[in-house]
């Protein structure tokens, strides 16, 4: 019967969907006009864009420009985009829509660089991201018909890359810019590495199709075709290809660049930090709007990091930060209603569109009503409220700490007890990142029951006592772990958990299916390669057997922790197949062999001058 109910929902709601898709590609077509145009460089290159314009030439309109490495299809000026703008209401509200191919992908012409570093007197480059997207601006609003004047950008993570990129030396047309998502660093927090650790899954996936060669500008019908796994277990087929260096040999051969980078850049070095776009980001002039997701799995770390940098490097700049309970965009690809198991109560995406992203570009390009937010509108989960600060972190937190303990316990105060715990990891059985067999990496894993996990002797586990009051964590979290290992490297991933009673709480008849007393949701996980513990640019191996301490950084959590709940940590050496495997040896993993990987066997110690410990900001 449920199985049948089930089946039903997901037919409603497919037609559902099929259906406004239909009505708003038909909208598109009845109001808009569509143009391609090939916008030249400084440089010479020419970059392609599809411009969308309102066939009411009764007034003029501001322009909304997404540049975007993903296509800007479908081509030819006889087909239509389903939808325009980040949400279907937007595109009612009249604008002129802007899309462009950046360079060297898909239509546009020039070689395509992944995040390509930004032009200063010392690489002597002629042009970057911010000069294409000046150049582009500057021509679109010379030669558009009926435009204000006014130019708004926005993009959701790569596109929000492109997004900041805007605003170094930004053009004096554009007003407004939000960077959603934005891919901001590859090498400490976003999609490919978390911590200097490679993140396996979605560096290979992504890649094989993304930083394919490209011989000649193609349309999106031309492009590459995805992965197809020979098996339908991600965790299987990368312990059956368990070497770097095999997987591009065996399947990267078309696809060889980026992976190559990887390769010769393992560590922080130039390649990376002069890709670190948020250095650059001086006399910031435009109103800007930065938007992320809590539960974002590729560029959580991106939101937070942008407008921290924006704030401090801009003192009197308009800079507001949005983050809410959202999967990656899933704050105008959903309601943002749910997540996972978990429920909301409210759908929080319509909030965000109606109450902060819609005024936001009405006001700054139309002088059309008022927009005077908070600076940091936060999304709480736990309590499932919306609150609003002066800042973020909040300026009223105090910090606090939890230590960690031998018999298990998470407590205010250090207890007496064993001096350490010890135990083995084998990156040969690594530590599975997802409960069950893992067909893709899902974006639920960021907010999943780790009751998988908690068993396995190779995951290490502390738990508070039942909370006697809610306790709301607001800003980043540091795992602060005193250590030592048999090895000379460790990866070391640090788990922060809400541990729900053992009484079932269940409103929904969703989450009527799922077992809810004792569930344990994953409210935020990091890992941190060890031998970056003192610096991401010069490595160091671990002395085997001798107490070191070892710092994890968390990306920022807003949670409340309800009474009659439970705080819990899990610590671990292995996130499989989300990140590759440490072989326990302080070398090149690149050039690792199967033999190389080894048992490791860890000491946590819990004493007075080794005292293991989070450290968070309360509110």
């Amino acid at each position: 019967m449920k199985n049948g109910l089930l089946s039903c929902l997901i037919w409603v709601f497919a037609t559902v969907a099929l259906f406004a898709q239909e009505n708003t590609a038909e909208y598109v077509k009845e109001h808009y006009d569509k143009s391609e145009k090939y916008i030249t460089m400084r440089d010479g290159k020419r970059l392609f864009t599809a411009i969308y314009t309102p066939k009411d030439k009764s007034k003029k309109y501001p322009i909304l420009l997404n540049r975007t490495p993903y296509t800007v299809a479908p081509y030819g000026e006889n087909e239509y985009k389903t939808s325009l703008g980040n949400f279907p209401e937007m595109m009612k509200l009249g604008y002129i829509f802007v899309y462009q191919d950046v360079r060297g992908k898909w239509m546009s012409e020039g070689e395509f660089e992944d995040i390509r570093p930004t032009k200063t007197k010392e690489n002597g480059h002629q042009i970057d991201e911010s000069t294409d997207t000046w150049d582009t601006i500057d021509w679109i609003v010379k030669n558009i018909k009926g435009n204000n004047g006014k130019v708004g950008m926005y993009g959701i993570s790569y596109p929000g890359f492109y997004a900041t990129a805007s605003l170094i030396g930004s053009h004096p047309a554009l007003k407004a810019v939000s960077p959603q998502a934005p891919v901001t660093d590859w090498f400490i927090g976003d999609d490919f590495h978390h911590g200097g650790a490679l993140f396996l899954t979605d560096a290979f996936r992504f890649m094989y199709v993304f930083d394919a060669t490209r011989p000649k500008p193609i349309t999106n019908k031309e492009g590459p075709k995805g992965f197809e796994l020979p098996s339908k277990d991600l965790y299987k087929f990368f312990l059956d290809n368990p070497t770097l260096s095999g997987l591009k040999k065996t399947y990267l051969s078309h696809t060889v660049k980026f992976w190559d980078n990887l390769a010769k850049h393992s560590t922080l070095d130039t390649f990376w930090t002069n890709r670190t776009i948020t250095q650059h980001l001086n006399s910031v002039k435009p109103a800007v709007m930065v938007v992320g997701g809590l539960y974002d799995a590729e560029d959580t770390y991106g939101a937070f990091e942008t407008y921290r940098q924006i704030e401090k490097k801009n003192k009197k700049n308009n800079n507001i930060l949005v983050m809410g309970p959202w999967y990656h965009g899933g704050w105008v690809r959903s309601e943002g209603d749910s997540f996972g198991d978990i429920r909301f109560g409210e759908k929080t995406s319509l909030t965000y569109q109606q109450k902060f992203e819609k005024p936001f570009f009405e006001y700054h390009l139309k002088g059309i009503g008022t927009f005077e937010p908070d600076e940091a509108n936060i999304y709480f989960t736990g309590s499932n409220q919306w609150q609003h600060f002066s800042q973020w972190p909040p300026k009223d937190v105090l910090k606090d700490e939890l230590f960690l303990s031998a018999n298990g316990k998470l407590s205010k105060t250090l207890e007496q007890g064993e001096e350490f715990i010890e135990y083995s990891s084998d990156p040969n059985k690594p530590v599975p990142s997802q409960e069950g067999v893992i067909v893709n990496r899902t974006r639920e894993y960021m907010i999943a029951d780790q009751r998988f996990a908690a068993n396995r002797p190779d995951v290490i586990v502390f738990e508070t006592d039942v909370l006697a009051e809610d306790l709301t964590m607001a800003g980043p979290v540091i795992a602060d772990l005193w250590v030592s290992m048999t090895g000379t490297d460790a990866d070391f991933v640090v788990k922060v958990i809400d541990v729900y009673p053992d009484t079932s709480t269940a409103t929904s008849p969703i989450e009527k299916d799922v077992v809810m007393p004792n569930y344990q949701m994953l409210v935020r996980g990091e890992i941190l390669r060890g031998k970056f513990r003192n610096s991401f640019t010069n490595p160091e191996p671990f002395i085997p057997n001798q107490a070191t301490q070892v710092k994890v950084n968390l990306p920022d959590v807003a949670h409340t922790f309800k009474k009659g709940h439970k705080i819990m940590v899990q610590i671990q050496h292995s996130w499989f197949p989300l990140v590759d495997r440490n072989p326990n040896q302080f070398m090149d993993i690149f050039q690792a062999t199967k033999e190389d990987f080894i048992k490791n066997t860890h000491r946590l110690y819990f004493v007075k001058d080794k005292a293991s410990k989070i450290i968070f900001d309360k509110l």
